[in-house]
């Protein structure tokens, strides 16, 4: 059984930062693309970030180039983002997913994406 869990959410003031980690479990975490979501109240979800399998491409949503890194631990079967210079147009709820290929796109399409946690909460305070 495939289980994916996020932690590292909390409340933060503007300009602070926060890691989210993501453990995956149940799958060869190496062969798979990783992703981090986010979904605010109201709105839509969104792509934030995605990883390959290798870690060689990565992708960024606009509203958090130079300010997130995601990266991965294949050894560890663990996924990260670290947040920088955070906003409050960046609170909503995280999640991570499992991709079905070891690529990414920078469309997010969620249909490939197969296996999601239920995301850690990010709070970001003026």
């Amino acid at each position: 059984q495939v289980q994916v869990v996020e932690s590292g959410g909390g409340l933060v003031q503007a300009g602070g930062s926060l890691r989210l980690s993501c453990t995956a479990s149940g799958l060869h975490f190496a062969d798979y693309s990783m992703g981090w979501f986010r979904q605010a109240p109201g709105k839509e979800r969104e792509g934030v970030s995605c990883i390959s399998a290798s870690g060689a491409t990565i992708h960024y949503a606009d509203s958090v180039k130079g300010r997130f890194t995601i990266s991965r631990d294949n050894a560890e079967n663990t996924l990260y983002l670290q947040m920088n210079s955070l906003k409050p147009e960046d609170t909503a709820m995280y999640s991570c997913a499992a991709g079905r290929y070891p690529v990414c796109s920078n469309l997010y399409p969620v249909n490939e994406y197969n296996y999601w946690g239920q995301g850690t909460q990010v709070t970001v305070s003026m």
